[in-house]
Parts: C-alpha cells; structure tokens; sequence
C-alpha cells in the first residue's frame, strides 16, 4: 500500500492511493492509523471519500512525530568525501515535528544562513511500539518508508561538533509524499535508487542496498536507547553528492527547485523561496 496524510478544507486526512485516487481511511493522520492495532487491516479495507491525485496537498506523512531521529554517515561514499572514518556505531542526532512540510511545498531558506544544503534520505516509520526490539520485532514495527530531505544548514551544523543547530530549523525538512509498506519495495531491508536532483542536475545518486546500518538494525539499536512510538521517523543517512563537499562548494538559492526521489516510492519536489 501507498499511504499519505492529505490536507483538504476540513482538516488533514489519512489517505490510501488507489489508480489515479486518494481514498479517506477515516483518520486524521497516518501517525493517528500506526497508532491502531491491525492498522494494514484497517487501511486495506477502508472505503470513505476519494479526493483526486492530481492537485493533491500532500501534508508531511506524520505531521506531528512523538521523535525523528537522524542517522549520519551511512553511506559510504558519503562518509569519505566528509572525511571521515567508516563508523563502528551509528551516529545518532534529533530532529523535531516542526521542521517538517509536505512533500511538494516550497522550502524558505532561512535569513541566517547562505550554505542551504540538500540530503535525500530514506526514511523509516514506524508502525508499532517497540523497546529493546529484537530482528524479528524490529522488522515488525517498520510500518513502511518515505523519503525525506534533511535539508542542512552547513554553517550552523559545523559551529561545533554537534550537528543538531544546523539541522533543526522550522520548516525546512519535506518529508513524502508517501508511506510505503515493505512488501511494495522488496522488504524491510530495500536496495532502491535514492537521487537528487536540484534544477535539472542530478547532484546525488546511489543506492539503499549499500547502507552500512540497515532499517532493522536501526530499529533495534535506536529502541535500545528509548521507545519508538507508531509514527516516529528514522532517516537513514544521505549519499554523496552534497553541496558542502563539493569544490567548490555549491548550495540551494531561492528560485531552484530540488527533487529528492527513492525509485518506487516518490519523490519531494520542492521549490526554494527567500525566507
């Protein structure tokens, strides 16, 4: 299934795509559905209101996350053009609800910064409670996956050795346009083409197969550490290609348009405006 939270004139709604359709599941929100027992069950059978895709306002799948939480360097590649070594552990940072929009809204850059940067990442979210999860339980609670851009502020991110300040701004973060449930994508461990693509250029591009910690292990080592609610979101890490590693460096202006894509998923398309 492919599932979104759409926004219509009377508040959000939870939505499964069906042909050319966007079919009312009876919920708010995706994260309100991942909150019900036997919600596959749930959104497979639903048959409410079909809005149009075409046109469609696509809210953030989640809007409102108990936690996002941010892996970095996860790809290969990536962690060599930063010049790094390949970690033992995952590297772990936070995000927050309000630095999410929706899939195709426009992103403002903020006045504070001039090093805007894009990461496409594959995120994961979640459908089950889990604590200390174990494979088996880990696997169970991915609901699906979206993809997200973890748009950066380089120069806030590098103040110090701590990233968060550069990666928290509000309204920055798309993230969509769809959930989709691992049997659309070859399980919950997918080898699925991640691009960016920013005014016709592919920047970033390669593939979810080479991720160093996978989707499961993700979830059981970040549920080591705290509970994962049903709607929480873990972004996996971005490839190479970023504007900050290039020479020389190269980053987002108001007026470009950056489409981050994940093959058989979607892809955020997103214009950048003056903040």
């Amino acid at each position: 299934m492919k599932l979104a939270t759409l926004r219509t004139a009377d508040g959000t709604r939870a939505v499964r795509l069906d042909g050319d359709t966007l079919v009312d599941l009876g919920y708010a929100d995706l994260g309100e559905l991942f909150a019900e027992d036997d919600w596959r069950g749930k959104a497979a059978a639903a048959s409410g209101t079909a809005h149009p895709v075409e046109g469609a306002d696509f809210a953030p799948v989640v809007p409102n996350p108990s936690k996002i939480v941010c892996v970095g360097h996860n790809y290969t590649g990536h962690i060599k053009e930063m010049g790094r070594e390949l970690p033992g552990h995952p590297t772990l940072f936070p995000k927050f609800a309000e630095t999410l929009i929706g899939a195709n809204d426009d992103i403002a850059e903020p006045a504070e910064t001039d090093s805007l940067d894009w990461e496409v990442e594959l995120a994961v979210v979640i459908g089950k409670r889990v604590r200390r999860a174990d494979e088996r339980q880990a696997a169970d609670a991915i609901a699906g996956f979206t993809v997200m851009n973890d748009i950066s502020l380089r120069d806030w991110q590098f103040r110090t050795v701590e990233w968060t300040q550069g990666k928290i701004w509000e309204a920055t973060t798309p993230v969509g346009p769809y959930v989709v449930t691992p049997d659309e994508v070859g399980g919950v461990r997918p080898a699925l083409e991640v691009t960016t693509v920013v005014d016709g250029e592919v920047m970033q591009r390669d593939d979810t197969g080479t991720l160093l910690f996978d989707p499961v292990f993700l979830v059981r080592y970040i549920s080591t550490a705290i509970t994962l609610n049903p709607g929480d979101i873990i972004a996996t890490g971005t490839p190479a290609g970023v504007g900050n590693a290039r020479d020389p460096k190269v980053f987002l202006r108001p007026g470009q348009r950056v489409v981050t894509r994940i093959a058989g998923i979607g892809a955020c398309s997103n214009r950048v405006v003056e903040g």
